[in-house]
């Protein structure tokens, strides 16, 4: 009985954080069923969700989250390894960090955003336009948090690493990157936030395809239930997105005291 007690325990604290989303639906719902929000002011989630099914039924809803997903990976994957290689630099090698720690951070401090004017008559609106965007945008979150943490690791278990024999990159690969791991995982969780900003905007602004465009042609037609699905999209993206990343934490990060603890009662129960 009581294994049974905690099972349900466990679902339901596993269903915790959707209880506000949820209620959030029903009341808008609620509202807009009716008349309190005007159908042209803000359709409601059924409006919303009809809209979805007519666009994912003529194939136009599959192909515009790929090609926006398509987009979203690519420049994560240039902006955050090129970011993840200068912290690991930087935080390794000190006159690599005095060379080029302070144009990193000028650079930083220049929105990326307000490049697209010129990102636009460099590469027009095709796809190396929201790719530059999107790696602009998660290079320095990655950057930070991997110089930081490799700044953070104790120096005693590089010492005691160096006393079981442990030199050069068996030392970095052994002690030094699981250490900063954390921090790079933050810089990550982070920078797949600021991923979806910029390809909102990049989509709205300079785009032929993708949820973002979808978007603007259906603001053309005044689709005000088209313009919401693609909020929504966005939205249920980037939750996705912190989900496989907080999975991430948890599979690579075991051994952290925090992770153990919330693994715990599972294996108790």
């Amino acid at each position: 009985m009581h294994r049974v007690t905690r099972g349900l325990f466990r679902r339901a604290s596993r269903a915790l954080p959707w209880y506000i989303p949820l209620a959030v639906l029903a009341v808008w719902q609620l509202l807009g069923g009716i008349g309190w929000i005007p159908e042209r002011t803000l359709p409601t989630p059924y409006q919303v969700l009809a809209a979805g099914f007519d666009l994912l039924r003529d194939g136009e809803l599959t192909h515009a989250i790929l090609v926006s997903t398509w987009r979203a990976l690519i420049g994560f994957a240039v902006g955050g390894s090129i970011g993840f290689l200068l912290g690991l630099l930087n935080g390794v090698i000190p006159l690599f960090e005095k060379l080029t720690d302070s144009t990193i951070q000028m650079i930083r401090n220049i929105p990326h955003l307000a490049m697209i004017p010129l990102v636009i008559a460099w590469f027009g609106i095709e796809e190396k336009a929201k790719i530059f965007l999107v790696a602009l945008g998660v290079l320095f979150p990655i950057y930070l948090n991997t110089l930081h943490g490799i700044r953070s690791v104790d120096p005693g278990l590089i010492e005691m690493g160096k006393v079981y024999g442990l030199r050069g990159w068996k030392l970095y690969r052994k002690v030094v990157l699981p250490g900063a791991l954390p921090s790079v995982l933050v810089g990550v969780r982070f920078s797949l936030g600021i991923m979806w900003l910029t390809l909102i905007v990049a989509e709205t602004i300079a785009a032929d395809a993708g949820i973002g465009f979808m978007a603007m042609n259906a603001r053309e037609f005044f689709q005000l239930d088209v313009v919401v699905l693609s909020i929504l999209l966005y939205a249920l993206l980037g939750k996705l997105s912190d989900l496989i990343a907080k999975w991430l934490e948890r599979r690579w990060l075991k051994w952290h005291p925090h992770f153990g603890k919330e693994a715990s009662p599972s294996k108790t129960s």
